[in-house]
């Protein structure tokens, strides 16, 4: 099973720059990446069945991933 990768700067290119500069210059968009990366690695490592949980957790997880990027893209926009 190929699992597709979900990293910030993979998930919205365009943003690179901007991403790098905020997580530098901003406390609470350097909390929300990393708590943003966190959970990617674990739904990842729940994809691939390295740490198998109920589907009902994995889906969770997946539903605060799309929170925090909802969040994280808000503020790269309002940067733009």
């Amino acid at each position: 099973m190929s699992i597709e990768h979900h990293d910030l700067v993979h998930e919205l290119p365009e943003y690179r720059e901007q991403i790098h500069t905020l997580k530098m210059n901003d406390a609470h968009f350097a909390k929300l990446f990393d708590e943003y990366h966190d959970v990617t690695k674990k739904v990842e490592r729940m994809e691939t069945e390295a740490e198998p949980v109920a589907t009902r957790t994995e889906e969770e997880l997946k539903v605060k991933r799309l929170h925090l990027k909802d969040q994280l893209y808000a503020m790269l926009r309002a940067t733009a």
